[in-house]
């Protein structure tokens, strides 16, 4: 039996996926956060690396939100990455 492949996501390709919700919205990402109901600069750019050097990702909180905010389902934000 072959072994399946499994792909995992990227930071690079969950943030995009974000950006894309904010700007089919017409949005900034400090725009969809507010509408969010989260801090403004939730979904910055700025935001996406930790002081240290590491990966910062949404939280899953964070991307349902979103997602409420705009009324996007999970499955239309999942075709975004």
């Amino acid at each position: 039996m072959a072994k399946q492949q499994t792909e995992m996501l990227t930071h690079d390709q969950i943030w995009g996926a974000m950006d894309r919700l904010a700007e089919r919205s017409g949005l900034s990402p400090s725009g969809l956060a507010k509408a969010s109901g989260l801090d403004p600069t939730t979904f910055n750019k700025s935001k996406r690396i930790t002081p240290e050097g590491r990966p910062r990702w949404p939280s899953t909180e964070s991307v349902a939100k979103a997602l409420g905010a705009t009324n996007v389902p999970f499955d239309t934000f999942v075709s975004l990455i």
